[in-house]
């Protein structure tokens, strides 16, 4: 299978599968937190490799010139760019108010 891809299909696979790993890592980072506090808890370690897997998932779309991956990676890029801006404010917030 790999032996019949060029040398350009196997490293946009590579991207792909690096970007889908980082994905896959944030609900084990997100587990390994609740796991330690015997709560769920989003920590933003979950956020920010959303974000870099979303974004690398991304940009292999692109390249595989599908729509469908292309807008969900899209509007999920926006809800974790949204979360993770929401949380920064929130620790400002209580940085100030502390």
């Amino acid at each position: 299978m790999l032996s019949d891809l060029s040398r350009m299909e196997v490293i946009w696979l590579a991207i792909g599968l690096i970007g889908q790993g980082l994905f896959t890592g944030r609900f084990l980072v997100q587990w390994i937190c609740s796991e330690r506090v015997k709560r769920s808890v989003i920590p933003m370690a979950f956020w920010y490799l959303s974000l870099a897997g979303g974004l690398v998932l991304l940009s292999y779309a692109l390249y595989r010139q599908d729509p469908v991956f292309i807008l969900g990676q899209l509007i999920g890029a926006f809800i974790y760019l949204r979360n993770i801006y929401f949380s920064l404010r929130e620790r400002r917030y209580q940085d100030v108010n502390t």
